[in-house]
């Protein structure tokens, strides 16, 4: 069993699973924080120039078909506040000068 026990914790170590699993909460709590943003501070700013007014339930029609614009235009704006922040991160943290193409 200690042996096993041995390998666990440095099957840990070399793939810094702990690193891992803090980075995924930390972005889960980053996501519901943009998402709240998003919802509650931008998109109410967007409402008044979208059809209808309710950005969550705006819909355009062609036909038979309706898109859930709404819906999409809120989430593409969460992808690209969590795009940027996450890049920034990145930057930051990294500061590796880029490899140069040979």
């Amino acid at each position: 069993m200690g042996k096993i026990l041995k390998e666990f914790m440095d099957f840990l170590k070399e793939y810094k699973v702990v690193g891992l699993a803090i980075a995924f909460v930390m972005g889960v709590a980053a996501t519901g924080l943009v998402k709240s943003l998003v919802d509650n501070i931008i998109m109410p700013v967007i409402t008044p120039f979208i059809p209808g007014g309710a950005w969550k339930t705006a819909t355009i029609e062609l036909g038979p078909v309706v898109f859930g614009i709404g819906p999409f235009i809120g989430e593409l704006i969460n992808f690209i506040i969590i795009a940027l922040v996450v890049f920034l991160i990145a930057k930051k943290v990294l500061k590796e000068e880029k490899v140069t193409k040979k």
